[in-house]
């Protein structure tokens, strides 16, 4: 048991090629601090059964009743997969998980650790639809994203399975027979000429992916998300916006609705990460701006300045 949260503790704290720049001494950047902190000493409770010396000064409740929550919070951090890796993650667990126990209690927590108080959270208002809007083309159901897939606050690369129903009819013949030799090749340890072939499989639109110690082909496409318009990374805000739509679809299988293609040849569509709509999260967070042009959607209309000075105030 102490193995698999060790692997879970090393999987929230392991950074990603985007974060590695900003990360201080231990390997925690200032954004997944606390998520680090809270996952070390899970682990160390499970091992010694002690809670942090300190949590004391932040609630109300005993040693006792803190460790009956850690208790609670190492099954649940256990269970989640994957396991929280942004503040806001982490936050939702523990709120999710303590959710019976005394409010000041939550709250002090929350704070002992920095992570976010329940009203700062944002609140998606619907989860994903139950029929298809109008004027979707398809649905695609992706692998795990990359962070460094992430172009900007409003287009990301994505990755389908050719195993996928809808792609596997379309995979040309001699794109499969390439996947083949390159395993041919890699298998005898040929890896120059496997990375030759691989090179055509990227040219054609394509890749292979090792997915949980397995080699997939994958289609690629190119997102741009329906309904908002994000800084430039050049722009104000641009390298803000780009971050926070990597932490929220950073390691997740994302569904992808597409209402077609815009004129870079770039597939437009609504992003469904774990049921949250990531348009709405990005514009109630003031990462982006709802495109009123093109997007009449009653969720998408936030201002998200008084978004932010509601939770601010706590309403």
């Amino acid at each position: 048991m102490g193995n698999a949260l060790r692997f879970l503790y090393a999987s929230c704290c392991k950074p990603s090629a985007s974060e590695s720049e900003s990360l201080g001494p231990h390997g925690v950047s200032a954004t997944n601090v606390g998520v680090s902190s809270l996952a070390h000493d899970l682990f160390h409770f499970e091992i010694t059964s002690q809670v942090p010396e300190k949590l004391s000064q932040h609630v109300v409740s005993s040693r006792k009743a803190q460790a009956n929550w850690f208790n609670k919070l190492l099954e649940a951090w256990k269970a989640s997969k994957p396991p929280p890796k942004t503040p806001e993650e982490a936050a939702r667990l523990v709120i999710e998980t303590l959710k019976r126990h005394k409010k000041e209690d939550v709250e002090g927590l929350l704070s002992f650790y920095g992570l976010p108080l329940p009203h700062t959270l944002v609140q998606p208002s619907s989860g994903f639809p139950t029929s298809l809007p109008q004027g979707v083309k398809f649905e695609l159901q992706t692998l795990p994203v990359d962070a460094k897939a992430v172009a900007d606050g409003d287009t990301i690369t994505v990755y389908v399975s050719c195993t996928d129903p809808r792609e596997s009819a379309s995979v040309p013949g001699e794109l499969q027979l390439l996947a083949v030799q390159r395993a041919e090749a890699r298998s005898v340890r040929n890896y120059a000429n496997a990375d030759a072939i691989h090179k055509k499989i990227i040219e054609a639109g394509y890749r292979v992916l090792n997915i949980q110690n397995e080699e997939v082909l994958a289609k690629k496409y190119r997102i741009r998300l329906s309904g908002i318009d994000a800084p430039e990374n050049s722009m104000p805000y641009g390298k803000e916006a780009k971050e926070e739509l990597a932490m929220l679809v950073q390691g997740k299988c994302l569904r992808i609705l597409v209402y077609g293609e815009d004129r870079y040849g770039r597939s437009v569509g609504d992003i469904y990460c774990n049921g949250i709509f990531v348009q709405e999260i990005m514009l109630k967070k003031g990462c982006a701006w709802h495109y009123t042009a093109y997007d009449q959607r009653l969720e998408l209309a936030t201002k998200p300045w008084e978004y932010r000075k509601d939770r601010r105030e706590g309403r």
